[in-house]
């Protein structure tokens, strides 16, 4: 983490550290989507090249911090430079059959599953991931410390966001091109005037505590 115009930014402090221990291939994991009412959780996986020095690389942050037209703009830089760009999901089902920690473990191994080449060591934000063999480093805020982090998150929100917005012309009245699944005001009150769509995590509160029925798309 570097500290530039009196603010901490993500850098490849860790990546270096470790490549300097032999690992060449160095793996970024994030998720998105954990806290929200429904729609999948989506996770993040990139490995950049040793040495990678792009200038755009200066613009990467936590995708919290990023507006969504910088997020987009990222997005496309980061799978053309990346050697590895991957995303996985759980499903909102998913979600209420296993818990959010699994889940979230869960989209992380499909990514890493679905990866052409095979990282040899993994920095993850915030969780472990023992389902994989690989050996791996868990990072409080690693999205604000870890550029390959950083670049992971923003994969993943682009990637949830598009399904989101795409996927509110299926279910129409619950406003998810707007907040995403997320639980704002517009969102509860359309839950409660329609009920929960297949999307909706039936396990969250409020949700698990509404008088509603679960609806269908015509």
């Amino acid at each position: 983490m570097a500290f530039i115009e009196g603010k901490f930014v993500p850098d490849f402090s860790e990546e270096n550290k470790l490549q300097k221990d032999g690992f060449l291939y160095i793996a970024g994991l994030d998720e998105v989507g954990r806290g929200s009412l429904a729609g999948p959780v989506v996770t993040g996986l990139v490995v950049f090249p040793a040495g990678a020095d792009y200038e755009w690389l200066a613009s990467v942050r936590d995708s919290k911090e990023l507006t969504s037209k910088k997020r987009e703009e990222l997005s496309p830089l980061i799978k053309s430079t990346a050697l590895v760009a991957e995303i996985g999901m759980s499903t909102a089902e998913e979600i209420d059959d296993l818990g959010i920690v699994m889940a979230t473990r869960l989209a992380m191994q499909r990514s890493l599953d679905s990866a052409l080449l095979s990282p040899q060591f993994l920095l993850i934000d915030a969780i472990d991931l023992p389902t994989s063999n690989i050996p791996q480093k868990s990072i409080v805020k690693g999205d604000s410390k870890c550029l390959s982090i950083a670049s992971a998150s923003i994969l993943a929100k682009v990637a949830r966001d598009s399904l989101m917005s795409g996927l509110s012309e299926k279910y129409p009245g619950y406003g998810f091109e707007k907040h995403k699944g997320y639980g704002t005001s517009k969102h509860l009150e359309a839950i409660n005037r329609l009920g929960p769509c297949r999307l909706h995590r039936l396990t969250f509160a409020p949700i698990n505590t509404m008088e509603t029925k679960e609806t269908e798309p015509d």
